[in-house]
């Protein structure tokens, strides 16, 4: 589908969910007629994927002279939003790609302004449901989520002494008890890893998320022994040595139920119930 748009095509991306998937179907595709502008951190990974094609200044400069906008739809950043509206109102064709299973309306709203593409993309069958009940005068398609397919093989088999992956988010919220949500729900999966059946003794890797400013977990780390900060440059490489993957409700862990591992999410039963709609993701 990505290969048949009408071209020029203008990417416009910031949030990093989106870009993901995103990403992944372009390079697939092998287009080369694109016109991008990135933020944030989608910008970050495209300079890492695709360093022999520089993104241009703005939104604007993407799509002068596009006959196809493809954008993700994040909740750091109006510039996807903003894009969206001036495709509309170039009589441009508008494709959105949508990444997790919350918030759906919103993401196409701000200020008052609602401004919905004309095709919706999807990676699954849960998020493609949501979206048409959401959404049920838009186009809504279905593709294989390469990114997801990927990391999934990236990661290897299971390795029998593995250790933890903790892949963590910012909650926004700290539930009435005055810390950050995710530091709540570090708490919480340490003080009930024991009722999982993981010892002490297993050693757990911090990933931060691509939000995150450098250094948030530092000091939580210097404080529990065991702990560390995960390096790797992508999920493929961060699940290959987890037995565990542990979050709140990071499309991380369903990339781990993909290859095989154990998810689980470790929201306090003070906070609101997980998000993720599979049924294998572990709750406690």
């Amino acid at each position: 589908m990505i290969g048949e748009l009408p071209g020029p095509v203008a990417v416009v991306a910031h949030d990093a969910g989106a870009a993901n998937i995103l990403f992944a179907w372009l390079a697939a595709s092998g287009r080369r007629d694109l016109q991008v502008a990135v933020a944030g951190p989608a910008e970050k990974l495209w300079r890492a994927q695709f360093p022999d094609h520089p993104p241009l200044s703005g939104a604007e400069e993407a799509i002068d002279g596009a006959a196809t906008l493809l954008s993700g739809t994040g909740w750091a950043s109006d510039l996807e939003h903003d894009a969206r509206v001036m495709a509309a109102q170039r009589d441009i064709r508008s494709v959105a790609v949508i990444d997790h299973w919350v918030n759906y309306a919103p993401r196409f709203k701000r200020d008052g302004i609602r401004q919905l593409p004309d095709t919706i993309l999807v990676g699954d069958d849960y998020a493609a449901a949501i979206a048409r009940d959401t959404f049920p005068d838009t186009r809504v398609e279905q593709l294989t989520n390469l990114y997801l397919r990927d990391q999934a093989q990236a990661a290897g088999p299971v390795p029998p002494e593995g250790d933890i992956l903790f892949v963590a988010e910012p909650a926004r919220n700290d539930w009435g008890r005055g810390s950050p949500g995710e530091f709540q729900a570090l708490d919480h999966f340490m003080a009930q890893r024991a009722s999982l059946g993981i010892g002490a003794e297993v050693p757990m890797r911090v990933r931060p998320h691509p939000s995150d400013e450098p250094g948030k977990y530092d000091t939580w780390i210097d404080g529990h022994s065991g702990t560390s900060i995960d390096p790797s440059l992508d999920m493929g490489a961060a699940l290959a040595g987890a037995r565990w993957v542990a979050g709140l409700n990071s499309f991380a862990l369903v990339i781990a139920l993909e290859a095989g591992r154990t998810a689980i999410s470790c929201l306090p039963p003070w906070a609101p119930d997980c998000v993720l709609p599979h049924d294998d993701i572990r709750r406690i």
